[in-house]
């Protein structure tokens, strides 16, 4: 693997066969405002790849963020299909029909006439409303309205669930918590054996642990940040990361991380800082 192999034109080919690039901007707990604002200054920087959800109440904002861009004098001739969006259905349904309306709602609210990626956001509601929920999914696939499917915060036993009820299509990413201090070994494994790719939000730990001795000397040793370093972790761990700013210098520097290379020994070293930290929610053991 050659040291300069990330760049934010790097991209991961989903099991739906679209491209999907390896490195994006999480929208989590950002306003509408802020939004409206970190959205160019990713463009501007190279990001491809945004990750938005309709509990993050900032679609409409996102969406009007990436069509300005492209309809701006700054757009360096970039189209909608250069660009990839991803949204999450706020909670399972029972209802085919409700799950079916929401999906729609989400299309209509970013105006960017589909949707790249759309992910069941948590497991919760019970088997029959994942499974009613994903039966949705696929059917927007197939109506064109979301290029690919996909959930989040799923667990091994939810994975399975969902592949052992032979879906038409089957899942293209699992997005989970995944950091040094919270490996998630067996759902990677999982998504392994099914050929799903796995998003990792938080990959920051949300800054509560960039002041660790062994994140704060391995960050000496490759001349990099704190955030860079965690990043890099997650690339080289095959892992697509969404790492999340509001700042613009951050929303630039945390994606700069194609001038080094983490050693294997190294690697291990950041493996062995798993603690199981959540830092916001952990679904993926529900029932």
């Amino acid at each position: 693997m050659a040291s300069n192999s990330f760049t934010l034109a790097s991209k991961v080919k989903l099991p739906s066969g679209h491209l999907m690039p390896q490195m994006q901007l999480g929208l989590y707990m950002m306003s509408g405002r802020e939004v409206l604002s970190a959205v160019p200054w990713a463009l501007a920087a190279g990001y491809r790849g945004f990750d938005s959800a309709q509990m993050y109440h900032n679609e409409a904002e996102a969406g009007k963020a990436i069509r300005t861009f492209l309809e701006s004098s700054n757009n360096p001739g970039l189209k909608r299909e250069d660009l990839f969006y991803t949204s999450k259905l706020a909670s399972n349904g029972t209802s085919y029909s409700s799950v079916h309306r929401s999906i729609k709602q989400s299309v209509e609210a970013c105006g960017l006439g589909y949707i790249d990626l759309f992910l069941l956001h948590s497991p919760y509601g019970g088997p029959e409303a994942r499974l009613t929920s994903w039966k949705a999914v696929e059917d927007a696939i197939e109506e064109g309205e979301i290029k690919s499917g996909g959930v989040s915060n799923y667990g091994v036993r939810h994975i399975e669930e969902l592949m052992a009820s032979g879906p038409r299509i089957k899942p293209s990413v699992n997005q989970i918590e995944v950091h040094p201090f919270n490996t998630q070994i067996e759902i990677r494994e999982a998504c392994a054996k099914h050929g799903i790719v796995v998003e990792a939000y938080a990959p920051l730990a949300r800054a509560e642990r960039m002041r660790d001795p062994t994140i704060l000397a391995l960050a000496k040793q490759y001349a990099c940040t704190p955030a860079q370093l965690m990043v890099r972790w997650s690339l080289q761990h095959g892992l697509v990361p969404l790492p999340k700013s509001s700042r613009k210098e951050r929303v630039i520097d945390n994606v700069k991380v194609d001038k080094f290379e983490i050693s294997q020994d190294d690697m291990a070293k950041l493996d062995d800082l798993d603690e199981d930290l959540v830092t916001d929610w952990d679904p993926t053991d529900a029932p």
